[in-house]
């Protein structure tokens, strides 16, 4: 069965919740107040189904001072149907109403000219004649106009029956996206507990599942039952009205404007940045940095526009501009919005989320920014994650991010990383998570890198290469290492450089020594390895041996600081040891881990390693920063 939902809009007293009763036989207005008032405050709900169409009916209030109860209903549906009376024709909110409706780029709908017994055909042909000529360059041009009256019920079996057509013909929501429910009503059945309603506009929920409310505190909950249009299901899809018992969670940890969620998976946002259009009906201009009411999905929050490229929108233009926001909402790319002036509170215009996790700008626009906008704004939903991607910089971007951040599906971001990676557009610098970068700051690090090395060769022509560590703190500092460690690898692939053990050179640097020079460097590496675990100075090493090798002095440094920049010595505090010495070391600490468990104290090490407390706190401190042992009070654990 086809299931679409269709919502009404127009002034108030048209006879909206009137028509949806004689639809439906629900009476949407379910409030006392509507009962006592006679009117529509909140947003109403009621089912039609006719034939193998089931079509969700969403009633909004069309009173001005209800114009925000109406956006948390029209948000999510499909069709619209324009209610104008025969006995008025358009009026105040009839404008408001369909413009809220163009900018939230509802694609199909048709008009309902209403209280066609209280008017006579004069008139009725008059206001036709003005609908046609008010709907004309819209999404409703050339849409069937059906005069009905709901208290005789003439044509009221016409109108099932276009709705029905329509409902055919409307698009089908994805079923597979992450699904996403704004809440428009929350409250508490006995037996049941608390319950939340809304539009599915996305995916798939079923009973059982862990979801979360956002924003908030990290507040999760699973649901323990669903039903769509008032019938108990297992499972909801896109497009469906669906009531959510949520378990876990009270009535009073829920509001409308929050939005279900799977748990985990996106995060709110303060800022985003949007495609924004300005009514040509905005009484003024609007300024940069100007207060505003926006309306996104149920939510409402204040927001400040700060317009991008220029200080100020004429009334009919188009901007792209960041929204900062003074309470958090959640929102994707690709979502409509609307916003309303603060004072007095009129729609005056909308848009579409290009960014929804954007960096704020502070400086001034230029033309690489407005160029990236547009891009996102043109983008499908691979070429935003590839854009995203490249505007994550040397930073990179991992798959949660990129789900964050672009709102799409595993599917299709594991498609799209596949894509990236084959095309060489991004590299895949890391598996677990999944972390890529773009090309351009990839090969930028690697370029660096290159540079960096052959600048160490310059300096230091005599020294076989520049230690890997040394390399990472000077051109990857505040970069993750996974990424430095791609980098080294693609070059090394590519044979632009070697890397031995902790020292990177370019493939080409070769330290030509002579053989006093070759003998005396063997020669002092051969002296710590002998010495084990009980250091020399190494001052008094070279001036003892630097004469029997004919070498002067300084020299004699640069060869020791070649075998430390290899890690073939290792310094530690003021020893120095051979790199064996100290992987002899680990294997008995393994050992003893094996015979006596992973706890030991310094007395212990002392007999393990043969060495004095002199030497044993510095040991015991490095090898604490290599992870080997971690202190535990007056005790070392071994990892």
């Amino acid at each position: 069965m086809k299931r679409v939902i269709a919502g009404t809009a127009g002034h108030i007293d048209h006879g909206k919740t009137a028509l949806v009763k004689a639809l439906t036989g629900v009476d949407a207005d379910r409030l006392k107040e509507e009962k006592e008032r006679g009117i529509t405050i909140d947003i109403g709900f009621a089912d039609l189904i006719v034939g193998e169409t089931h079509i969700g009916i969403i009633d909004v209030p069309g009173h001005e001072r209800f114009v925000r109860n109406m956006l948390a209903g029209v948000h999510g549906i499909d069709l619209l149907m324009l209610i104008v009376a025969a006995d008025e024709g358009i009026m105040p909110q009839t404008r408001e109403h369909f413009d809220i409706c163009r900018l939230l780029e509802i694609k199909s709908g048709l008009i309902v000219m209403t209280k066609i017994d209280l008017a006579d055909e004069e008139l009725r042909q008059i206001v036709e004649a003005d609908i046609v000529d008010f709907v004309r360059g819209s999404f409703l041009e050339g849409a069937p106009i059906l005069p009905v009256s709901s208290r005789t019920g003439q044509g009221i079996a016409q109108l099932k029956a276009v709705l029905s057509d329509l409902a055919q013909k409307a698009s089908t929501r994805d079923e597979k996206a992450v699904p996403r429910l704004p809440v428009d009503r929350v409250f508490t059945i006995k037996g049941f507990g608390t319950v939340v309603t809304g539009t599915l506009i996305s995916g798939a929920i079923a009973t059982g599942d862990e979801v979360e409310l956002l924003p908030s505190d990290g507040k999760h909950a699973r649901i323990r039952g669903l039903q769509v249009h008032g019938k108990v299901v297992t499972k909801a899809r896109a497009g469906e009205r669906t009531a959510i018992n949520l378990q876990g969670l009270e009535v009073e940890d829920i509001a409308r404007g929050q939005v279900v969620a799977p748990a985990g998976r996106f995060v709110p946002t303060s800022m985003i940045s949007v495609s924004l259009h300005l009514l040509s009906s905005a009484p003024r201009k609007l300024r940069s940095r100007a207060r505003l009411r926006l309306h996104i999905g149920t939510a409402e929050a204040l927001a400040r526009v700060v317009l991008m490229g220029q200080s100020e929108l004429a009334p009919g233009g188009n901007s792209f501009a960041q929204l900062r926001l003074e309470a958090p909402v959640l929102a994707m790319p690709g979502d409509r919005f609307i916003v309303r002036s603060n004072s007095p509170s009129i729609t005056i215009g909308g848009g579409r989320v290009i960014d929804s996790h954007p960096e704020k700008h502070r400086s001034r626009i230029n033309a690489t920014m407005l160029g990236g906008l547009e891009a996102l704004a043109k983008a499908d939903a691979s070429e935003r994650i590839a854009l995203l991607i490249e505007m994550s910089g040397e930073r990179g971007m991992t798959n949660t991010e990129m789900a964050t951040r672009s709102g799409s599906s595993d599917l299709v971001i594991s498609a799209a990383i596949t894509a990236l990676v084959e095309k060489r557009r991004a590299f895949l610098v890391q598996q677990h998570p999944v972390r890529l970068l773009a090309k351009r700051p990839f090969e930028s690090l690697r370029h660096r890198t290159k540079e960096m090395i052959r600048d160490h060769h310059q300096k230091s022509p005599l020294e076989a290469g520049i230690g890997r560590e040394e390399l990472r703190g000077r051109v990857f500092a505040h970069i993750d290492p996974e990424i430095f460690r791609a980098v080294i690898a693609e070059a090394v692939s590519r044979g632009e450089i070697a890397a031995e053990k902790d020292l990177i050179r370019l493939a080409t640097h070769r330290v030509a020594l002579a053989a006093n020079e070759l003998a005396f460097r063997n020669h002092l590496a051969d002296i710590y390895l002998r010495a084990a675990l009980q250091p020399i100075s190494l001052d008094e090493t070279i001036v003892q041996t630097m004469q029997q090798f004919d070498i002067d002095k300084q020299r004699a440094r640069v060869f020791a600081h070649m075998l430390m920049s290899s890690g073939e010595l290792i310094q530690i505090a003021d020893f120095v040891f051979h790199r064996a010495a100290i992987e002899k070391l680990k294997d008995s600490l393994r050992r003893f881990k094996a015979e006596h468990g992973p706890r030991f104290d310094v007395a212990a090490f002392k007999d393990i390693s043969g060495v004095s407390r002199k030497y044993a706190i510095p040991l015991l401190e490095y090898l604490d920063r290599q992870r080997v042992t971690r202190r535990v009070g007056n005790e070392r654990e071994i990892l």
